[in-house]
């Protein structure tokens, strides 16, 4: 195993997360709603030191290219929380966004949107969604309301669309009507162009911008004749991408008016972008994306930047062997701040903007599939200080996370559950 070559962190910390489960079971056809109502996990808290929250063997012999950009010392939360869930009836959530009067729009990944109050009851599912590709990783994704929503009632949201050459990564937008059962007006206002016969890596996630613009993520589709992809100025593949709300080129971005350039590109060299959000108190947008086998990355987005693959990864293939040249630096080619080996499959994720849990302000909160946990990561000076694991026990498929409007944590998982994060009532 590889040295950590990270310094011990010495802060006050939790010794102990007691995760304390009323009915058990990973799927929510394990036991009844009533029963998953009364679920809570709790937290309590001393003072001690603790190693990195990563013990297992690493993928790759690679070593970090700096301090800290790996296995960094862990730490835990002094605040009692607890962790409730509010519903187990989701049927494969992918996205999940508040409204302004404090409930849940969430997207379900066959292609259905629902909506979710504060307590967990769930509406019927919202009609007038364009077909869906649900096959593999593709489905209903991302989803995100308009900043004026409260006027307005627009929703966007990130879809796997069919084709009649394959299938693609598309935005669209539409009104929720009135009385909340469908979607009115849908329309399609980006693809991620060329589409591909497959059913891997779509990206998916959206953001909106302080100027009301949105941020979209995209996936190379995974297959060794896509990949390179992700190196094509010329692809919508292995992207973000800032458009306006009509789905056009945000004036500005980095590679306007070059000729060999797509002008809605405004970073590059990504893999599978499964986490968008923006840091509340500098206004720098963060992404964290899977690796193959080991390597999966944070990054900071900077405009213009090539983020490396598939040229330069801490991973390695399924398989085992290298990917590419199996290098992990090159000139031109941005570091991640950050990366897990092995991989923990990160996901939806947010930072962490309220009052509450002040201890919590600014910190990183990332929902873990194969890792089965939310991640927490306190950032100081764009660098991972400390890290970890909330909810370990709950053996859930973590999807997405998000702040409500009430300074809570909502996570929803693959099982089907959807969480409330926040203090511990005493």
């Amino acid at each position: 195993m590889r040295k950590n070559l990270m310094p011990k962190l010495r802060l006050t910390m939790v010794t102990a997360a007691t995760l304390a489960l009323a009915s058990c079971g990973s799927n929510s056809s394990d036991s009844s709603q009533a029963a998953n109502n009364d679920t809570t996990a709790t937290a309590t808290a001393t003072e001690t030191t603790l190693a990195a929250v990563e013990t297992k063997e690493p993928n790759t012999s690679y070593q970090p290219s700096f301090a800290g950009q790996t296995r960094i010392a862990g730490i835990k939360s002094t605040t009692a929380y607890e962790g409730k869930v509010l519903s187990s009836d989701l049927k494969n959530p992918w996205g999940i966004t508040s409204l302004p009067d404090g409930r849940l729009l969430i997207t379900q990944k066959s292609g259905a949107m629902r909506i979710a109050s504060a307590t967990g009851e769930l509406s019927d599912s919202i009609s007038g969604i364009p077909r869906v590709d649900a096959q593999g990783q593709g489905g209903l994704l991302g989803v995100r309301v308009d900043p004026n929503f409260a006027q307005n009632r627009m929703v966007y949201w990130v879809f796997a669309e069919p084709r009649p050459d394959g299938n693609l990564t598309a935005v669209a937008k539409g009104k929720l009507s009135a009385d909340e059962k469908k979607i009115e007006g849908a329309k399609v206002i980006y693809r991620a162009t060329p589409a591909y016969k497959g059913k891997l890596h779509y990206g998916g996630r959206i953001v909106f911008d302080k100027d009301g613009n949105l941020f979209v993520s995209t996936g190379e589709r995974s297959d060794t004749v896509t990949r390179p992809q992700a190196q094509h100025l010329n692809s919508g593949l292995g992207k973000v991408v800032r458009i306006t709300k009509e789905g056009k080129p945000v004036a500005g971005n980095p590679f306007e008016g070059k000729s060999e350039a797509r002008p809605e590109l405004y970073s590059y060299g990504h893999r599978n972008v499964q986490g968008l959000a923006f840091h509340p108190q500098t206004g720098d947008l963060w992404e964290n994306e899977f690796g193959p086998r080991g390597g999966d990355e944070l990054n900071r987005i900077e405009a213009g930047k090539n983020y490396g693959w598939p040229t330069i990864t801490y991973g390695i293939e399924y398989a085992g062997g290298k990917v590419g040249e199996g290098i992990q630096q090159k000139d031109g080619m941005e570091q991640p701040v950050y990366y897990w080996d092995p991989s923990i499959s990160p996901s939806g994720m947010t930072f962490y903007s309220g009052d509450a849990i002040p201890e919590w302000k600014n910190n990183l909160f990332i929902g873990s599939l194969s890792g089965m946990h939310i991640a927490r990561l306190v950032i100081e000076n764009n660098k991972v200080v400390g890290e970890e694991r909330l909810l370990v026990e709950e053996n859930q498929r973590f999807r997405d996370v998000t702040q409500g409007t009430d300074g809570a944590l909502y996570a929803i998982t693959d099982q089907g559950r959807l969480y409330r994060i926040f203090t511990k009532v005493q």
